[in-house]
């Protein structure tokens, strides 16, 4: 949604200015100079990303499109069940939260969350890190320094993303420019002609310059930086989950490790102390 409203934003003032100057949108429209400027830029994004990384672009595309993947209810899912985990683990035994983690899809602890459930990273990473403390064969700093590792590259892996459309934009002007020699060449062939022809083949050239540097600055660096917050976005939703199952290696209570997730989760979905456990208490 945010794309949208942003692109028409961009948009409106922009062209809106310009035709509210007594601009002529016919001088704006060179197809010739998109053509140059947008082919160039993803021949240039080819040449420098593996296509893995070209395939996820396009796919990270509907995330622009789409509102912020996490709210509060997931937060308080995650805690939710983490907790109900936890402590069943403490009363039955570890052994006892084995058949849940080894088949997620059917226990009714986890089917009481289909969010969480259908979000097979999530799902992967809170299950994995059970499994292994289910087998007891790590220390916690062990444990820590591998969610920390496996952390990192999920954040590079995100990343790689938002850094290539970044390196575009830093890119569209210098391809701008391009465009706007190529239509000064065009010019220097038509000297000793009418002026006005001689003019529009100018106007030409200096779009071309113009649309670079709005598509970077306006629509490339903007959606690069969104995607950066959404990595973001999942990255503090990994880091709820490993601090809870840290805070359970270590032998605090389940509600204590709740507390832990609640304080590491966002402040605007961070409920109070009273509302989270009020919350566990009707879903016992």
């Amino acid at each position: 949604m945010n794309l949208i409203v942003g692109v028409l934003v961009v948009f409106g003032t922009v062209f809106g200015g310009y035709i509210l100057s007594h601009g002529n949108m016919k001088a704006i429209w060179q197809p010739y100079e998109l053509l140059i400027i947008c082919g160039a830029a993803f021949g240039s994004f080819i040449i420098a990303n593996p296509m893995s990384t070209v395939k996820a672009t396009f796919a990270s595309i509907p995330k622009l499109l789409s509102g912020s993947k996490y709210s509060k209810q997931n937060y308080m899912d995650l805690l939710t069940l983490m907790f109900k985990i936890f402590n069943k683990a403490r009363k039955e035994g570890l052994m006892a939260i084995e058949d849940d983690i080894e088949e997620p899809h059917d226990s009714p602890l986890f089917n009481d969350y289909p969010k969480i459930v259908k979000d097979h990273h999530v799902l992967d990473f809170l299950t994995d890190y059970l499994r292994i403390i289910v087998g007891g064969n790590m220390n916690p700093f062990e444990l820590e320094n591998l969610m920390d590792v496996e952390l990192e590259t999920h954040h590079h892996e995100d990343s790689a993303v938002s850094d290539a459309i970044t390196r575009v934009s830093d890119a569209m002007p210098g391809f701008g420019i391009v465009a706007a020699v190529l239509g000064i060449v065009i010019t220097m062939g038509s000297l000793g002609g009418p002026a006005e022809e001689i003019g529009g083949h100018v106007g030409a050239a200096l779009v071309g310059t113009f649309l670079g540097i709005l598509f970077a600055y306006g629509f490339m660096g903007p959606m690069a930086n969104a995607l950066e917050a959404k990595s973001a976005e999942d990255g503090k939703f990994y880091q709820v989950m490993k601090i809870c199952l840290m805070a359970n290696v270590n032998g605090y209570s389940p509600q204590i490790c709740v507390e832990f997730g609640r304080k590491a989760m966002p402040t605007a979905f961070r409920p109070s102390f009273q509302d989270m456990e009020t919350h566990l208490n009707e879903n016992k």
